[in-house]
């Protein structure tokens, strides 16, 4: 497909190669635990810093990924939005 926009996205090609992924995932199980476990105010604080992560690296990505990769990672998103507005 010559002139297709959609590249695969490279290991180690982007800013963020240089944070190891698993210090990553536990940054994230940190937050969401965090947020769920504290609720209210300090809660939705951290959950809604997650969120907000979460939709930078989406819009960064928006354009190399496939439409069904964009429903699903929007999702999450709106998963994750329902969650921060629950635990107020």
């Amino acid at each position: 497909m010559a002139g297709d926009s959609k590249r695969t996205l490279i290991p180690g090609a982007g800013p963020l190669s240089r944070i190891p992924a698993p210090a990553v995932f536990l940054l994230v199980l940190v937050l969401f635990g965090l947020g769920v476990w504290l609720q209210g105010a300090v809660g939705a604080l951290l959950l809604g810093l997650l969120a907000l992560g979460v939709a930078a690296l989406l819009a960064v990505t928006w354009p190399l990924l496939t439409p069904s990769a964009r429903v699903l990672r929007v999702l999450v998103l709106a998963v994750l939005v329902l969650i921060t507005v629950s635990v107020l």
